[in-house]
C-alpha cells in the first residue's frame, strides 16, 4: 500500500485552496450567460454548476438546471469553500441530524460501519440515505456503506442534502434523504494542499486542470496516512492494544467534450485504496475500487432537455476479526474474509419536455445491479483455518418515474411525483465445508421479487420575499443489501449473523417547515414523523458461550445476533439551521431531535418501546468564520448527544462535544500557510462500548500544518 504515495507525488508539486466570495453562485441570464450574484430561494433561474473560485475561468458543466420541486425540499448546501482541507465526511456534519452508524471517522472504523442515515431512522451499517456522485449512486454494491476515502481525490462544486424520502426522480433507497455531489470543472489551474499532522500523520491533494479547446480535462489525487492512535480508552487498555494506522489514496480523471451547442459528453474514472488496523491483531481491513461513468446532458433553452447515464462499480473488500481474552492480553483469529468482490451497473434517463413558465415534467428511468459475494475461514487453530464458507448473490432494480411541478399563481408551488420499482433478489447460496474434507451445508435460496412504490406530494408558498412556507407527504423504499442477506460478521467477541429472507423496508412520512431569507440571515426549519416498516436490525438472540447459527462459535460475554425485520422504527423530530453572512464574516447553527422508538413483536419483542441502536436525541453546531483576502479562521463547535451502542439499550455511549478551529495566511499570491486543529480540547468521543464494558474512542486531538500553492 506504500506504493500508494507514488500515485499522487507528481501531483504534489502545485497547490490552492478554494476561497470563496460572498455569493458565489453563477445565475444565467436571458443569453445563457453565466454571472455571479446571490440567488434567493424562490429565484429558479439556478445554476447547472458551482464554484468557490475567485481567480480561476469557470467552465459551467453539470446536470440538468435545478427543477422546481427543490423549493419544497427542506435543502443544505455545503460550500466546499467554507472548509478548506476538511475530508468529505466532515463536512456533512454540517447538515443537521445527518450521521454515519457510528462517530469514528474513516481513519480509524471499520468500512462496513460508514453508512450514513438522517431521522432517526437507526439500524445497522447500510446507508439509508441515498448519496449520489453526478447522478452515480454511490453505496458500495455489496454493502451499501460508504467508503469516504474515495472521495478526497475528487474536485467537487458542492455538496446538497435534500431530506425526506419520496424523492421519486433519485433512485430507490432514499428513506432518510438524498446527498448530491456535483463535480466541478475549471480551465488551467494547478493546485493541491500539503499537511503534516500529529502521529506523523500526511494529508494531501494535487489538481491539474486544463481547457482543451471548448472541452476540459482534469486529473486529481490524495493520499493520506498515519501511524494512529490507541482506540481503547486509558485505563482499559491490554497488552495486544496499539495504535490503529491508516494509509488511502485516489485518483480521480473528469472530461468533459461538447457534442454539439447544447449537448456535452462527461467522462469520470477513479480509483481508490484505503488500508486501515483498529488497533489489534487481526483487525486490519482493505478495501478498494474503481468507478467508471458516462453521462451526456443536453441543455436546450426553452426546448426539450435530457440526460443519458451509464456507470460501473468494482470493489474488493477483505476484512479479518480476532477475539481478545479477557484482561486483553492476548487474541485469537477467528474469521477472515480473505475476499469480498463486488461489482455495481447501472443506467439513467431523463426527459424534460418543454412545457410553459408555470409548469415542469420529468420522465425517466433507471436501472441498477449489484452482484457479489463474501468469501472466508473460520473455526481457526491458531492461525490454521478449519472451515471455509462462501456466500452472496445478485440484486436488480428497475424503475420508471414521473414529477410535475405547476405554479398556479407566482407564489405557490405544487409537485407531484411517483416511481415503480421492480425488485429481484436472485442467484442467492452459501455454502460451509470442513477445508479439505466434507461439504458441511450447501444452500441455494430461492429467488425473488416484488413491486415497490415511492411517492411525494408537495407544496412551496412564499408568503413574501423572505418567507416560504413548504410541506409534503412522501413514501420510500430500500432494498436489503447483500451484506445484509449473506454476510455474517464480528465485534469483538460478539457475532451477528446474515438473513437470507429479509423483506424490503419500507418508510411513510410528513413533514413541514419555513424558511426565511432576510438580508445576511438565512433560517431553516422542519418538523418530521416517520414510520419506517420491516426495519433492519441487529437483533440479539442469544448470549455465548456456544455455538449458533450463520456464525459458529460464540465466546463467553459474547453475544449472538441476527439481522431481522423488525415491526416498525417510529421518529419525529425537529431541525433547524441558522446561516449568516456579512463581508468576511459567516456565522451558522444547527440543531437536530430526534425521538425514536422501536416498535417490535415476535422474536424482537424485548427491543418494543425501546430506542434504536446507534440514534442519538440530539446533534448540534455552532460555526464561526472570518475570510478576508489574506487571512482566514474557523472555529466549529459540535455537540452529539448519548446514544445506545445496542438494541437492547444496555450499552450506553456517553454525549461528546468537540472543538475544531483552523487559521490560514496567504503569504504571496500563490503560496497560502495552514494550521489546524481537531477535537483541540482533546474530549473523549466515545465511539463503541463491548459486552465487556471496553470502550473505544474516535478521533482525539489532531493538530496539522500546512502549505497550499496554486498557479
Amino acid at each position: 500500500m506504500k506504493s500508494a504515495l507514488f500515485l499522487t507525488l507528481p501531483l504534489w508539486m502545485a497547490a490552492t485552496p478554494l476561497w470563496a466570495q460572498d455569493c458565489h453562485l453563477p445565475v444565467r441570464d436571458e443569453n445563457d450567460q453565466a454571472h455571479y450574484g446571490c440567488r434567493r430561494a424562490n429565484d429558479l433561474q439556478v445554476p447547472v454548476a458551482v464554484a468557490a473560485l475567485t481567480d480561476a475561468d469557470i467552465l459551467v458543466v453539470g446536470t440538468l438546471s435545478e427543477p422546481r420541486s427543490d423549493l419544497a425540499y427542506p435543502v443544505t448546501r455545503i460550500d466546499i469553500a467554507d472548509h478548506p482541507g476538511a475530508r468529505l465526511e466532515t463536512a456533512l456534519q454540517q447538515a443537521a441530524g445527518l450521521q454515519q452508524f457510528r462517530r469514528s471517522d474513516a481513519r480509524t472504523a471499520n468500512p462496513t460501519s460508514q453508512g450514513i442515515t438522517m431521522r432517526g431512522l437507526g439500524g445497522n451499517a447500510s446507508s439509508r440515505v441515498l448519496l449520489v456522485l453526478d447522478d452515480v449512486p454511490q453505496a458500495d454494491p455489496f454493502g451499501g456503506w460508504v467508503s469516504w476515502p474515495g472521495y478526497d481525490a475528487l474536485n467537487l462544486a458542492r455538496i446538497t442534502v435534500r431530506r425526506g424520502a419520496g424523492q421519486v426522480t433519485s433512485g430507490a433507497g432514499a428513506l432518510g434523504g438524498v446527498v448530491e455531489l456535483d463535480s466541478l470543472q475549471y480551465r488551467d489551474l494547478l493546485s493541491g494542499r500539503l499537511a503534516y499532522g500529529s502521529r506523523e500523520s500526511v494529508d494531501a491533494k494535487a489538481s491539474i486542470l486544463r481547457n482543451l479547446g471548448a472541452g476540459s480535462i482534469s486529473l486529481s489525487g490524495s493520499y493520506a496516512r498515519g501511524d494512529g492512535f490507541v482506540p481503547v480508552v486509558k485505563g482499559q487498555r491490554g497488552a495486544v492494544d496499539r495504535p490503529a494506522p491508516y494509509e488511502q489514496a485516489g485518483l480521480a480523471l473528469r472530461a468533459v467534450a461538447p457534442v454539439s451547442d447544447n449537448t456535452e459528453l462527461q467522462a469520470n474514472m477513479r480509483v481508490f485504496t484505503d488500508d486501515r488496523d483498529r488497533g489489534f491483531d487481526f483487525s486490519d481491513s482493505q478495501n478498494s475500487g474503481v468507478d467508471a461513468s458516462l453521462r451526456l446532458v443536453n441543455r436546450t433553452a426553452g426546448g426539450w432537455q435530457w440526460s443519458a447515464l451509464a456507470y460501473v462499480q468494482i470493489r474488493e473488500f477483505a476484512n479479518r476479526f480476532g477475539a481478545i481474552a479477557a484482561g486483553r492480553n492476548s487474541v485469537a483469529l477467528t474469521l477472515d474474509q480473505y475476499s469480498v468482490p463486488s461489482t455495481g451497473l447501472g443506467a439513467r434517463v431523463e426527459v424534460r419536455p418543454p412545457l410553459s413558465d408555470k409548469a415542469e415534467l420529468r420522465l425517466g428511468g433507471d436501472w441498477r445491479r449489484t452482484s457479489g459475494q463474501t468469501n472466508e475461514n473460520f473455526f481457526f487453530t491458531g492461525l490454521i483455518p478449519g472451515r471455509s464458507r462462501r456466500a452472496g448473490g445478485q440484486s436488480d432494480v428497475f424503475g420508471l418515474f414521473a414529477e410535475g411541478s405547476y405554479a398556479p399563481v407566482d407564489s405557490l408551488t405544487l409537485t407531484l411525483g411517483g416511481r415503480a420499482d421492480r425488485w429481484k433478489i436472485t442467484n442467492g447460496f452459501r455454502k460451509e465445508v470442513n477445508i479439505g474434507g466434507t461439504v458441511r451445508s450447501d444452500d441455494v435460496f430461492a429467488d425473488r421479487s416484488g413491486w415497490e412504490g415511492t411517492g411525494r406530494g408537495s407544496f412551496a408558498l412564499f408568503l413574501n420575499d423572505e418567507v416560504k412556507l413548504r410541506g409534503a407527504a412522501y413514501a420510500g423504499w430500500r432494498l436489503p443489501t447483500l451484506n445484509e442477506l449473506y454476510r455474517p460478521f464480528r465485534v469483538g467477541a460478539d457475532a451477528t449473523a446474515a438473513n437470507e429472507l429479509l423483506a424490503p423496508e419500507k418508510v411513510r412520512g410528513l413533514e413541514i417547515g419555513a424558511d426565511v431569507e432576510a438580508g445576511a440571515v438565512t433560517v431553516r426549519a422542519t418538523a418530521f414523523a416517520n414510520r419506517l416498516k420491516n426495519a433492519i436490525a441487529n437483533v440479539g438472540l442469544g448470549v455465548g458461550p456456544g455455538n449458533f447459527p450463520g456464525v459458529g462459535f460464540v465466546a463467553a460475554g459474547g453475544v449472538y445476533r441476527q439481522r431481522q425485520n423488525l415491526d416498525a422504527i417510529n421518529s419525529k423530530g425537529l431541525e433547524f439551521e441558522a446561516d449568516y453572512r456579512q463581508g468576511p464574516f459567516t456565522m451558522s447553527a444547527r440543531y437536530a431531535y430526534v425521538d425514536a422508538k422501536v416498535d417490535a413483536s415476535g422474536p424482537s419483542t424485548l427491543l418494543d418501546g425501546l430506542r434504536p441502536a446507534q440514534v442519538p436525541r440530539h446533534f448540534g453546531s455552532v460555526g464561526v468564520a472570518y475570510d478576508a483576502a489574506a487571512f482566514r479562521a474557523d472555529v466549529d463547535i459540535r455537540y452529539v448527544g448519548g446514544q445506545f451502542e445496542d438494541d437492547i439499550n444496555s450499552r450506553n455511549l456517553d454525549d461528546a462535544l468537540t472543538f475544531d478551529a483552523g487559521l490560514s495566511y496567504r503569504v504571496f499570491d500563490n503560496l497560502r500557510l495552514e494550521l489546524r486543529g481537531e477535537n483541540l480540547l482533546d474530549r473523549q468521543v466515545e465511539a463503541a462500548v463491548g459486552s465487556d464494558g471496553v470502550v473505544e474512542r474516535a478521533t482525539p486531538r489532531t493538530i496539522w500544518a500546512g502549505i497550499s500553492v496554486g498557479f
